[in-house]
This record gives C-alpha cells, structure tokens and sequence, in this order.
C-alpha cells in the first residue's frame, strides 16, 4: 500500500468523481495530496474523507481556469508539503450549449477551452519548476475518447483533441528533467456528474439493462466494461503516478471499455 510513499501530489476537481477517487488511491499509497477543488463544500468534504481513512490531504479553493489561482494553489502546495511530485489534471466537462460550429456561442467555445485546455496549461506552467527541483515527477492529463473522433460537441472535441497533442509535448520537453507525461482518455464514467446528466439513461444507471437497453451500448455482450466506475480510471492513475510507469511518457492510454476498437456485428 505505499507505491506512492514519500510523493506529493495535487489533483484538480478533486471534490467528486473521478478526481477525488484517485486522491484516495493515491492517499492509501502513501502519497501526500493537495486537493484543488472550486466548490468549497466538495472539497472540504473529500479532505475529511481522506483525513478519517488516515491519509494526509490538505483542500485549496482553485479556479483552475485562472492563472493567478492556480499559480496561489500550487505555491499552497509547496508551502504544506514542501515539494511536488504528481500532477493530475482531471477537472473538466462538457457544456450541453455545445453544438455545432455554425449554432454555437462564442462564449460557450471559450468556456469549453478554459476548463479542459487552458487549465492544464496553467497547472504545469507552475508546477514544473517545482517538479524540476524535485528530480523529476509525473504528469497525468485527462483526455477522452471523443478527442479522436468526430462528434457533436465539436469545443469539448477539440479540447481534448489537443489534450493528447500538449501532453506529447510535455514528454518530449522535459524528459531531460526525469519528468514523464501521459493522458488517460475515458469513456462515459458512472460519476455524480454523468448520472445526473443521463438521469433517465437505463444503460448508465441499470446493472441489468433491458435488452433493448443494451443495444444501444457497443461493447453488447461485454455490458460490464461499457461503463467504467471513478475507481477503475484512479487505478490507471495510480499507475502513471508511481515509478511502476516509469517506461511510459508521451502516450494516451485509453479507457473506454473497447469502444475504439469495436465494430458493430450481429450478437446473440
């Protein structure tokens, strides 16, 4: 239980979902975390819940689309834990006003940007030089399977499209300074956020769906994989934070239960 002993690490949106599961993986395995977290009574929740498993995790309110919070929160960090060592910017989203090129708002496009691409950008702006003195470290970007493909939300599309761009790039740059970057790319993940947005999606909420449910998921005799829970992604995450990884950078592995490699057949 201490693949991450003697790490610090910060995770954005790390109030709910995906992002506070992996605070408490990374916290069971010995890992100090800095929870940057926009809504107070999310974060202030999750530190608790870390705090009460015996975990050390301090919560710092962050918009992480503003380049003087996220500048205040990194330095937050390194003041409570003295250095840092892993990065994961995972807050992020969708906006339902995302439409077609021709019918979308320019302020919806902006917004998109912001949360899903600018916000790494500023994160490992400032964090870096810490990594740097560190010896070294490991960035863990959020992509999705909608980044390589076409889709209907052509902002969030784009963001994450040039998430897996940025994160080559990191790779590439600073591999000199023992620092690795990779992205983790899911599919739909069963979180507070994706079952309110699909509330009255059986497929999503039913661990039995109906036939006619199932139909409409790709995987089909593969239901289980189709969507993934917070849990099987901080798995992932765990995984590029600890030296276990330490061959891999520059590289998106994806999570999304085979839907990139599944060509539609008849089944039973």
């Amino acid at each position: 239980m201490d693949r991450m002993k003697g790490k610090v690490a910060f995770l954005t949106g790390a109030g709910a979902g995906i992002a506070k599961a992996t605070a408490k993986a990374f916290a069971r395995e010995g890992a100090k975390v800095a929870l940057f977290e926009l809504n107070r009574e999310a974060g202030e929740s999750a530190e608790k819940e870390i705090r009460a498993e015996g975990g050390d995790a301090i919560f710092i309110q962050t918009d992480v689309t503003r380049d003087a919070a996220v500048k205040s929160a990194v330095d937050a960090t390194i003041a409570a834990f003295g250095r840092l060592d892993v990065i994961m910017n995972c807050a992020g989203g969708s906006l339902q006003e995302d439409k077609p090129v021709h019918q979308m708002d320019l302020d919806t496009w902006h917004k998109t940007i912001a949360l899903n691409l600018l916000h790494p950008f500023l994160c490992c702006r400032y964090a870096i030089p810490h990594m740097i003195n560190a010896g070294g470290g490991s960035i863990i970007n959020f992509g999705s399977h909608l980044g390589t493909k076409g889709t209907e939300k052509p902002a969030y599309a784009a963001a994450k499209g040039g998430i897996m761009s940025f994160t080559k790039t990191l790779a590439a740059q600073y591999a000199d300074y023992g620092i690795r970057a990779n992205a983790i790319a899911p599919a739909i993940v069963r979180t507070e956020r994706s079952i309110k947005r699909w509330e009255n999606k059986e497929w999503l909420l039913a661990d039995n769906p109906t036939p006619a449910a199932r139909a409409r998921i790709a995987m089909q005799k593969l239901y289980p994989f189709s969507v993934g829970e917070p849990e099987h992604i901080a798995a992932i995450a765990v995984f590029l934070g600890s030296d276990e990884s330490r061959m891999i950078t520059g590289t998106t592995i994806t999570a999304d239960g085979g839907r990139s490699s599944y060509l539609k057949v008849a089944v039973d």
